[in-house]
């Protein structure tokens, strides 16, 4: 039986992620090192050691950062609240939020202003979640699953909206809105879809392949919910095994055992020479034949923050948001 890989297309960073890094090089390019980060600025591994070892220094909170000291803040956005602790220690602040998950604050702010509560779907303690809720303190019930929506206590049941996380999973989301809806007939939907796009397109590629593949290998890394999301699309829609993967080296021969075809992705924060690294790995395992599965063409790019543009325009350095 001939060997082969089903390579997933898109695949790998989006353009919110791609923001974010190229922010953060971008910084310490032009304000030199030290730049802090709060928090990983994306969800990978080998993004978080590379920009470490060009000078970026990731911490926790804000008050881990000296005053007056440059700080980013992450893809997946941050509250009002980390926003004012920032400026009462002099920061000078590059928000590096994604442009997707600055949409679902905004939504967020509106039905608080009106005085709807927010049944915010999403897992507990993701950077993501804590950003978003805190964009309307006391108006955010957490839904982190179809079995907690029977203990929801709403003050008005006619005053009730739901958001989610921009990372889920589509069809797990599409399964709880059903349940909210049917708990709260007048539940409210958000404007537009609130998953992210490339967390759309990757799932339906992953979709596409896992029926055909005896095995799924995605590259992402544990932290990083759309990628966690890939391995369990990889089972629900027919592969027999799914794993995940940081980097190549992490992948183990007895995967390959009876295995004619096998499904290869990243997430949406996974930089595409980790991709190589596996698919050249698999190559020297006789699986060197790769059928590019494509779902859908991407080509959306988001400009940069534009704290970082002005200051990057004044030194008459490029504000491109993608490498050369």
């Amino acid at each position: 039986m001939s060997k082969k890989v089903l390579l997933a297309a898109p695949r790998g960073y989006c353009a919110g992620v791609d923001r974010a890094v190229i922010s953060v090089e971008k910084a310490l390019d032009l304000y030199g090192a030290p730049v802090y980060v709060r928090k990983q600025i994306v969800h990978n591994k080998h993004v978080v050691t590379t920009l470490e070892s060009r000078g970026a220094i990731f911490v926790e909170e804000t008050d881990e950062v000296p005053e007056g000291a440059t700080v980013v803040f992450s893809a997946h956005g941050v509250s009002p609240q980390v926003h004012a602790d920032a400026a009462s220690r002099n920061l000078k602040t590059i928000d590096a939020t994604c442009p997707l998950v600055t949409k679902v604050h905004h939504e967020a702010r509106r039905f608080a202003s009106e005085d709807i509560e927010i049944l915010l779907i999403g897992h507990e303690g993701h950077e993501e979640v804590e950003g978003t809720a805190g964009e309307a303190v006391g108006k955010v019930q957490l839904v982190d699953g179809i079995d907690n929506i029977k203990d929801i206590k709403l003050k008005d049941e006619n005053k009730v909206a739901w958001l989610t996380q921009t990372t889920l999973s589509v069809d797990e989301t599409l399964a709880t809105v059903a349940a909210l809806r049917n708990r709260f007939p007048n539940i409210i939907d958000p404007p537009s879809d609130d998953i992210c796009y490339a967390t759309q397109n990757r799932q339906v590629a992953i979709k596409d392949i896992a029926p055909r593949a005896d095995l799924v290998i995605i590259v992402g890394s544990t932290n990083s919910s759309n990628s966690v999301r890939l391995v369990e699309v990889a089972k629900e829609y027919g592969t027999p095994n799914a794993y995940l993967i940081d980097f190549a080296a992490e992948a183990k021969d007895e995967w390959l055992d009876g295995v004619t075809t096998i499904g290869v992705s990243s997430g949406a924060s996974v930089p595409e020479i980790l991709v190589r690294d596996l698919l050249e790995w698999l190559a020297a395992r006789g699986f060197g034949d790769v059928e590019t599965v494509t779902a859908t063409e991407e080509s959306l790019l988001f400009s940069l923050p534009p704290e970082l543009r002005k200051d990057l325009k004044a030194a008459g350095r490029s504000t491109a948001t993608h490498s050369a």
